[in-house]
């Protein structure tokens, strides 16, 4: 439980003002259908999550060492580093489709979190715990409790939030990771 915990918690904070917490907002407001992109926003998220979850357990499987562990303890501190820079939705992106909301949503967001630091942070985690389920489970639930307030309230709660100390507090989340992934290698040296 501590992992999936861990993994909610983590990715909760870092979502708050990400691109994809942006990109539901112009969802919601897009379509103004909630359920549908909330299941988007879910349908996608798992798929991706799942995807690299798994894909940071089978590299530290396949490069069990050390070195590997200070590699994801640095990457970790990394995030820490990009989580204070704020994100935008890109202008180019523009959400069309034939399917309605439910498509459109899933569609979208499973691009846009492709390399975004929530998705770098599961691949980190399922590389640290080895436990894609729980990683998966419990980074799709932060997106889910970052996301759903944000496709109901919308811009009203980016505007009442402060982005710069959830940032902050976020990359201290990391930072931690990284620093404590640290202390475990050296303790093991």
């Amino acid at each position: 439980m501590e992992i999936f915990f861990t993994s909610t918690l983590l990715v909760a904070v870092a979502e708050i003002g990400d691109k994809t917490m942006l990109l539901a907002i112009l969802l919601a407001t897009r379509f103004k259908k909630p359920i549908p992109v909330i299941a988007g926003i879910f349908t996608a998220t798992i798929a991706n999550h799942a995807l690299a979850a798994w894909a940071g357990s089978a590299l530290a499987t396949i490069f069990m060492s050390d070195t590997f562990g200070y590699v994801v303890a640095i990457g970790f501190i990394l995030m820490a580093a990009w989580t204070l820079v704020p994100d935008k939705v890109d202008d180019d992106i523009k959400v069309v489709s034939q399917g309605g909301a439910f498509i459109a949503t899933t569609i979208a967001f499973f691009v846009v979190e492709m390399g975004d630091k929530t998705q770098v942070a599961t691949i980190a985690l399922g590389a640290q715990y080895h436990a894609v389920w729980a990683v998966a489970a419990g980074t799709t639930l932060g997106i889910m409790i970052a996301n759903v307030p944000a496709v109901y309230l919308g811009e009203k709660l980016v505007a009442k939030i402060s982005l710069r100390t959830v940032h902050i507090i976020a990359a201290v989340m990391f930072l931690l990771l990284g620093l404590g992934q640290l202390w475990e290698l050296s303790n093991r040296a």
